[in-house]
């Protein structure tokens, strides 16, 4: 339970850190977010203020009749040199271009196709819109992105739009000057799900459609939010937090990696761990030596009580057993009125058998008759006990004068037959056992009983030994 504790404690501790160290990078994230956000959110509106000032100026008479210079001068401001920005074109109803912000002539150059163009002149409520990245007709090729608004002519017909590109390497590199690991990504993409820049910049992927993959689904369903989700260009899971660029259609995301993100935390969770493990194993290995040391203390207690409680020689129990055991069955007998026997058994002739054969056969034979006596009480309330010397009592609770007659004569017959020494056909040993009864009407004593016992053991050696005796308590 203390090493369970302990896990559940360390378990715990490092749920939280694995907590905070989310919470943290989240925190990051949001910020640089809001940093992103702010800054392209404030261009863009910077931007869209040049091409309303180009359409209000496109709507003055009194402009439009100024000289080409001049009317190029008042058209388009100093924010038009702005560092990033491509240019600002002027583009008829056809899709050429008919004024250049850069150059007094505009270079020849038909933009019809472009979707900044159709879409304009298929809808005139359109507003402020944001194309897809495409490579410059007219900047040799350069990834850009346009800004466009709807030219409409006095009668409310398509008059063309004007246009202000932007390069995409204004995005490029507002995003790498921030980190966010080094498995950390950030995109722009367009609400219809056109990749716009992404970091790390990787070309290839500028352009891409990113609708039907699981983090896009998820940030087109709300305005903002944060999940975990696996990348669909690279695999890697990371946890995206994103936003939608008010009156834009524009999404801004972070995605911190996941594994940047609990790197450290797994560094430490490691170490913890393997700390923890190596306390609890030497915990567990102390605990089990000292259960072992424990066990080994009650074994020997248990054995020590057990050689004090027990003959040596007989395996019996010992006189000072038998007396605490004739005490209790007593007062259960007294109490439950049930009868109580006592034999007394004797080895026959044992001084003589001893002065013949030698000690170390006499204690062979008081063994021997010792298991002989315990092989023959079945019952696990009766015991058997050495009284001293070459006699041996048994008690037997809830017996009856018959059940221990019948006993008793049962353990004289076996020790007769008993032959524990084949090659000596002549040390044979034989027992005289006598046995008395408490019954409830009897008013006798335990020690009466005892008594009675004794005196029938010593009538059955005066008949002639090797016979059961009974003995009724006075």
């Amino acid at each position: 339970m203390a090493i369970i504790a302990m896990f559940l404690i360390c378990a715990v501790q490092l749920y939280d850190s694995r907590k905070d160290a989310l919470e943290r990078s989240t925190e990051a994230s949001r910020n640089t977010l809001i940093v992103v956000q702010r800054d392209i959110s404030r261009n863009i509106e910077l931007y869209d203020l040049s091409l309303l000032a180009v359409l209000a100026g496109l709507k003055r008479p009194e402009v439009m009749s100024l000289p080409l210079d001049l009317r190029r001068g008042y058209l388009f401001d100093t924010s038009i040199t702005a560092e990033y920005l491509g240019a600002v074109y002027v583009v008829d109803a056809k899709g050429n271009v008919v004024t250049d912000s850069r150059f007094p002539s505009p270079p020849s150059a038909n933009f019809a196709d472009r979707d900044y163009f159709t879409v304009h002149r298929d809808n005139r409520n359109v507003g402020l819109y944001i194309s897809r990245p495409f490579a410059s007709r007219v900047r040799a090729g350069e990834p850009s992105i346009g800004l466009t608004r709807r030219i409409d002519n006095p009668d409310g017909s398509f008059g063309g739009v004007v246009l202000l590109t932007i390069r995409l390497e204004y995005f490029r590199q507002l995003l790498s000057g921030l980190t966010l690991g080094a498995h950390g990504t950030m995109a722009l993409i367009r609400t219809d799900g056109t990749l716009m820049m992404r970091a790390p910049y990787r070309a290839e992927l500028i352009g891409r459609d990113l609708r039907g993959t699981g983090p896009f689904t998820k940030m087109s369903q709300s305005s903002d939010g944060t999940f975990s989700d696996v990348a669909s260009i690279d695999g890697v899971r990371r946890y995206y937090q994103f936003t939608h660029l008010p009156g834009l259609p524009l999404i801004m995301e972070t995605a911190p990696a996941e594994e940047d993100i609990f790197a450290d935390w797994r560094q430490r969770a490691t170490w913890i761990l393997c700390a923890t493990a190596t306390f609890g194993a030497a915990f567990i290995w102390l605990s089990v030596l000292f259960a072992l040391a424990l066990t080994k203390k009650a074994r020997l207690e248990s054995e020590l009580m057990m050689l004090a409680r027990t003959d040596s020689l007989t395996g019996l129990y010992n006189r000072r057993t038998l007396d605490e055991t004739l005490e209790r069955e007593w007062r259960l007998a007294t109490r439950s009125g049930r009868p109580l026997s006592i034999l007394f058994v004797d080895i026959d002739h044992f001084k003589q058998y001893n002065d013949r054969y030698g000690h170390q056969a006499g204690d062979d034979a008081l063994a021997a008759v010792a298991r002989c006596i315990a092989d023959h009480i079945r019952r696990t309330g009766d015991t058997a006990a050495r009284y001293g010397g070459e006699e041996f009592v048994v008690a037997m609770p809830e017996t009856d004068r018959v059940g221990a007659t019948a006993v008793a004569e049962i353990i004289r017959q076996a020790v007769g037959n008993m032959n524990f020494q084949p090659e000596f056909d002549d040390r044979r040993v034989t027992v005289s056992i006598g046995v008395a009864t408490w019954e409830t009407k009897s008013s006798s004593t335990i020690a009466a009983v005892i008594k009675a016992a004794d005196e029938a053991l010593y009538n059955a050696k005066a008949a002639g030994r090797n016979r059961v005796f009974w003995g009724a308590p006075s």
